[in-house]
């Protein structure tokens, strides 16, 4: 599935991040476009911006991206509408990918490693990154702890999921989660990490978007 329905508050645009300008075209273009182009994914549901359901609709004709089965309003928070999606993965579904239209530069060797590690008996991949900044706790603006960073990675999208358990894990509530690995680590899964894309950025900012916009160009 493929989650686009954050405000973006924080780009500054007079409209949802999914549908800001990446180059000449929305950004959720990017990320559609690659997943309806991967061999390893069979369909797409997508969860949009409420009200922009259409355009998202629209623009999945005009890329004839073929895969995309479902086009749901998103809820107010991410986990939310990941849930709405998911209603709408078929029940013989065996596999899960979630993926945020806000991280556009999806390589397909990502999707390759995580799906190959879900085949090893684990209920979850996750891709991601060392961390290479020191990493301290803050209490009231001064320092508490230096954070041993060694064992610290930064997690990125998408993940991949047994169907089942993932369900299992959503049908348990889903609040205070800021991904879906921590809402099945939470009911007891076992998640594994593979290696992820310094790419894989997330578009927050606007200068997110520019610089994805240079990386795009320089292909």
């Amino acid at each position: 599935m493929l989650v686009a329905a954050g405000t973006g508050s924080r780009l500054g645009a007079d409209r949802p991040k999914a549908f800001a300008a990446l180059g000449d075209r929305p950004l959720l273009a990017e990320s559609l476009e690659r997943l309806d182009a991967s061999p390893w994914v069979d369909a797409i549901v997508v969860a949009a911006p409420p009200g922009w359901e259409e355009p998202a609709i629209l623009l999945s004709e005009e890329l004839v991206a073929s895969k995309v089965a479902a086009v749901v309003p998103g809820g107010a928070s991410r986990a939310e509408s990941v849930r709405l999606a998911l209603a709408e993965v078929p029940a013989e579904a065996l596999v899960v990918l979630v993926h945020d239209a806000a991280r556009p530069l999806l390589d397909d060797d990502v999707i390759e490693r995580l799906l190959n590690r879900l085949g090893e008996g684990v209920d979850g991949a996750v891709p991601a990154l060392p961390i290479g900044d020191t990493v301290k706790r803050v209490e009231h603006g001064l320092v508490v702890e230096t954070v041993d960073r060694d064992d610290l990675v930064a997690v990125q999208t998408p993940q991949a999921f047994l169907a089942d358990r993932l369900r299992a894990a959503f049908s348990s509530g889903h609040g205070g989660v800021t991904d879906c690995a921590s809402l099945v680590e939470r009911g007891g899964g076992t998640v594994a990490v593979v290696p992820g894309d310094p790419r894989l950025l997330k578009v927050t900012t606007p200068e997110d978007l520019g610089l994805v916009s240079r990386l795009l160009e320089k292909g």
